[in-house]
């Protein structure tokens, strides 16, 4: 009798058991479960590409560019710097950066705007290094489109006969009549003109804080073919003058070649309010 009851109880206390575990997983599937009309966190978005910068190494090929007092080659001194500030540029995550041209070859002019535009670059620094009849002038500057030059792109661009595929600050021009096109062509130009004048101020400025001499008025304005993207504000830099024997010995000494990348790297940072340096769609 004894046995029957001891198995009786024992029998209530393993389905008591059961009872309690089956209840103790309802009550951790109820936990894990979502809420009825609950919504899902939304992903992170990915990560923002970085700016794209381009690179424009002045001459190259059969044009070798200025020619030094001591007969330095332009074409060989400003690839050297624009490699060196490509390095430096992509060192950081924030930047992608792709050259005009990357060896000893000959590009025209358009083509090196053309290049950037197809890459939809953010930014155009085409990189020389000048000669002047007067071998006692030295020092740095800093070229962007002249307004005339400006208004006379406008009118071109807006014009030619196959601009079809024109596509202008994200604009199609095909199906625009010439003086629509004209007109916007020439609103995103000012607008491009004015970054670019901000991004020259801006490398006088850190080239001066660095200790890289500057020629008198150093931000000057012209109709540099280079310059005439309507969308990617562009400066073109004179870095000093081969000429001039002090300026040539310099632009050839890796040390000044690394310090005139790492301004002209600040004045990329600074002109696009790095560290968080964001791509444009």
């Amino acid at each position: 009798m004894a046995v029957a009851v001891f198995s009786l109880r024992r029998r209530a206390l393993l389905t008591a058991a059961i009872a309690l575990g089956a209840s103790g997983a309802g009550v951790r599937c109820a936990f894990a479960a979502p809420l009825p009309g609950s919504k899902k966190t939304p992903a992170a978005p990915p990560p923002p590409r970085p700016k794209l910068i381009a690179l424009d190494p002045g001459h190259g090929g059969q044009d070798p560019g200025a020619l030094g007092y001591n007969g330095t080659a332009e074409k060989g001194v400003v690839i050297a710097i624009a490699r060196e500030l490509k390095k430096q540029l992509e060192a950081g995550g924030h930047y992608r950066v792709f050259l005009t041209r990357g060896g000893d070859e000959y590009v025209p002019l358009r083509e090196r705007v053309a290049r950037a535009q197809a890459a939809k670059a953010d930014l155009f620094l085409s990189m020389h290094a000048d000669s002047h009849p007067d071998s006692s002038v030295r020092g740095a500057s800093v070229y962007t489109l002249s307004e005339g030059a400006s208004d006379r792109e406008a009118a071109a661009l807006a014009a030619r006969e196959n601009h079809a595929d024109a596509i202008v600050g994200g604009m199609h021009l095909g199906d625009k009549p010439d003086n629509v096109a004209s007109t916007l062509v020439a609103m995103t130009q000012r607008g491009t003109v004015n970054d670019s004048r901000r991004l020259a101020e801006t490398i006088v400025h850190t080239f001066g804080r660095n200790g890289v001499m500057l020629l008198p008025r150093s931000h000057r304005q012209a109709g540099f073919a280079v310059l005439t993207s309507p969308d990617i504000p562009a400066a073109l830099v004179e870095m000093g003058y081969l000429s001039n024997p002090q300026d040539e010995k310099l632009l050839t000494i890796k040390q000044h070649q690394m310090n005139l990348a790492r301004a002209l790297r600040a004045s990329v940072d600074a002109h696009f309010g790095a560290p968080s340096a964001i791509r444009k769609a």
